[in-house]
């Protein structure tokens, strides 16, 4: 499951936006002293070195505080041009910096790097308190609010006055001079321990590859494979010997194909134990003294608890809405789940296995199911999916078919990563519509997942065009092999084009408004209606061409995988809720309710809920949950679901219009991927819709309809 990356960039109240002049204060050859003189304003990431960023970000923070100054202590009775669309226009030189860095500590970290990130948590911290709790700010920003309706704004101007008032009152601009200061320091400790969890998140997972011995404890795993566990346990100087690298989640992909019981128990167990078992890299503290700082923090801005302050300014608004729709979900999922497991446990006595069904036997032995129920494996379809078709022929071509857009790819712009690739996308018009970057294979530089993020956003104002990146983590296969995907990581390279859709489609006036920054209940939403073009006929029949023979896939073939994907949705669905509960269980205590012992309070967690099915896993355990403790979704897992719900409903929109044309294409796309968060996110759907989602058709696609 992805996570739309914003990196740890701070939103700070001040639309970080992109410049047009040099700054004085920085060397003409720091690359972020002016705009990049490359297309779109692409990063010349040849010509940017770790060193670089330190000095960028102090002159930045000085700038845009500055900037901030000269509009709080203004004579000049405040308008919307000279407050808010000012504020806007500031602080281009930091958000410069903060885009390359941010995206780059996620995509290709490095020590400095890394050192860089824990100094500056506190310090940006300090800087958006400096502006959010600016009270002569607030107060002309009250002002024009108090007034809104006498203004004769244009409706996102004055949308956006009205976001920025919600956000400086969120940020605690109302509270004392006092509270301020407890404020400030709740926040500066906030974003110390989201860094460190980060960065053990990173480290734990490449310290914790499984290191076997012999060939035989890899059995099941094809020569390619093992030709690079060969290659990743000689990297680690364990010639001779195979490694398997451990990526974020719960589950590990070779799960699904290990013969030997005690190589899959074993590969489990060094994943599940992340962050929770001693040494450097143990994470149990650092969710604690999170989990009891942004109570605090809640409680000190007005809240019960730090879910009821992050859902109120969701599509979701509150604890009772989301505890409902993860509540009705669980019980048929864990129901679901159980008849799976009941399947799997005849296959493994068929197998005279002699042993109980455990979390580390689920995926090898569903698939050994799919073979006897379907007659397919997924390794069949590995051949099928090969990146450059699935990208070329599948992702491109969707996108031409349902929205006219053409994709050039260009290799004279610097790349910070060989294996990274570039392309220019053109409109139906023929007009460049923005640049794409994407970014494919795991590395241990890079963390775990998969995330679309921007490194220029459009905005009309700054006269900026797009430029986003996908960022996925497939095994890099031996020189000379093709890049052959996993149905998951097929579904996942169409769902992070969604999310760049959603960012390069954008025409809004103002950056705080650009592409994806709407709430995160709602921000997968058009990610997820992308996926369902993989499936597509039409699509599918384009990209799903054996890599050696390029024959089609059968069509056999496609209508088992299809009639296959119900069975294994009782485990996808627990494994996602157990997450999604654990996120909400954590977020929903009060300061005086923390614990003490991490690992039991998920035990119990989800023991209450009734999800706590051994055999299926969270997706993520508290300890390497990265989306909540270091991300932006603290308490916002659950708008996966929410979005799907959403998504299913669009689904059924599409296939009522006749699927993939550039009628509908162009529907969704003026009524709802361009506008950004210009609008109420639900009112958008409404607007494309013409009415509000039903959940139906979600409950049919899980098979969790009664």
């Amino acid at each position: 499951m992805s996570m739309l990356k914003q990196p740890k960039m701070l939103v700070l109240a001040a639309s970080l936006a992109l410049s047009g002049a040099a700054s004085a204060a920085l060397p003409a050859g720091n690359p972020f002293a002016a705009p990049s003189p490359l297309p779109f304003e692409y990063p010349a990431f040849d010509k940017i070195h770790d060193a670089d960023y330190g000095p960028a970000f102090d002159e930045g923070i000085r700038q845009q505080a500055a900037e901030v100054a000269r509009i709080a202590d203004s004579r000049a009775a405040p308008t919307f041009d000279n407050t808010i669309v000012a504020l806007e226009r500031s602080g281009r030189l930091l958000n410069r910096v903060s885009a390359v860095f941010f995206n780059l500590s996620g995509a290709n970290t490095s020590e400095a790097i890394q050192k860089l990130d824990r100094e500056l948590a506190p310090k940006l911290s300090a800087h958006s308190d400096a502006m959010r709790l600016n009270a002569k700010l607030y107060q002309r920003i009250k002002t024009l609010y108090d007034k809104r309706d006498k203004l004769r704004l244009d409706s996102e101007s004055k949308y956006l006055l009205e976001r920025y008032h919600k956000d400086y009152v969120r940020a605690g601009a109302q509270l004392s001079a006092a509270d301020k200061d407890k404020l400030k320091a709740y926040n500066a400790q906030i974003a110390a321990l989201q860094t460190a969890f980060a960065q053990n998140v990173l480290k734990e997972a490449n310290a914790s590859a499984l290191i076997v011995d012999t060939r035989e404890e890899l059995d099941g795993m094809s020569d390619a494979a093992v030709a690079v566990a060969a290659a990743e346990a000689k990297a680690r100087g364990q010639e001779g010997k195979y490694a398997i690298a451990i990526v974020n989640t719960t589950m590990q992909q070779p799960l699904s194909v290990l013969k030997n019981r005690a190589t899959r128990e074993r590969l489990l167990a060094a994943s599940m134990a992340r962050g929770s078992h001693g040494g450097d890299f143990d994470n149990r503290d650092n969710v604690l003294q999170l989990a009891k700082l942004r109570a605090e923090r809640a409680a000190l801005l007005g809240y019960p608890n730090h879910a009821a302050y992050m859902l109120e300014d969701q599509t979701a608004h509150d604890t009772g809405a989301v505890n409902g729709l993860l509540a009705d979900f669980a019980r048929p999922a864990v129901r679901n789940a159980r008849l799976e497991a009941a399947d799997i446990q005849k296959a493994i006595d068929a197998d005279k296995g002699g042993f109980q069904l455990a979390a580390q036997d689920w995926p090898y032995y569903s698939d050994q199911v799919r073979k006897a129920r379907y007659a397919f494996d997924q390794n069949q379809l590995k051949p099928y999916f090969e990146l450059n078709s699935v990208l070329e022929h599948g992702v491109f071509f969707a996108a031409n078919k349902v929205y006219g857009l053409t994709f050039k790819e260009r290799k004279d712009l610097p790349v910070y990563d060989p294996d990274v690739r570039v392309w220019d996308v053109f409109d139906a018009d023929g007009k460049q519509l923005a640049i794409f970057i994407g970014d494919f294979y795991a590395r241990s530089t890079k963390r775990g997942g998969a995330w679309m993020n921007a490194y220029v956003n459009q905005s009309k104002l700054l006269g900026t065009h797009p430029v986003v990146a996908n960022h996925l983590n497939i095994p890099k296969p031996a020189a000379g092999a093709p890049t052959l995907l996993t149905y998951d990581e097929l579904r996942t390279t169409f769902h992070e084009f969604g999310h760049a859709l959603h960012g390069m489609f954008s025409n809004v006036t103002y950056p705080r408004f650009a592409g994806t920054k709407v709430p995160r209940d709602f921000v997968e939403f058009p990610s997820q209606v992308n996926e369902m073009w993989l499936a597509w006929p039409e699509v599918l029949n384009n990209y799903a061409k054996h890599y050696q023979t390029g024959a089609p896939m059968p069509k056999e073939l496609l209508d088992k995988v299809i009639a296959s994907q119900r069975f294994g949705e009782g485990y996808r669905t627990t494994e996602y809720l157990a997450a999604a509960i654990l996120d909400q269980k954590w977020h929903q205590l009060g300061a005086a309710q923390i614990p003490t012992d991490v690992l039991a309070f998920e035990a119990q967690a989800l023991k209450d809920a009734g999800i706590d099915f051994a055999p299926v896993p969270p997706r993520y355990r508290t300890t390497y949950f990265s989306h909540v403790f270091s991300g932006g979704y603290s308490s916002g897992y659950y708008g996966y679901l929410w979005a799907e719900k959403l998504d299913a409903d669009t689904v059924e929109w599409f296939k009522e219009h006749g699927g993939p044309t550039r009628q509908n294409g162009d529907w969704f796309r003026s009524k709802l991927l361009s506008r950004g968060g210009t609008v109420d996110a639900m009112q958008l759907f409404r607007d494309f819709r013409g009415r509000d989602a039903r959940v139906e058709p979600l409950l049919e696609r899980r098979g969790l309809a009664e």
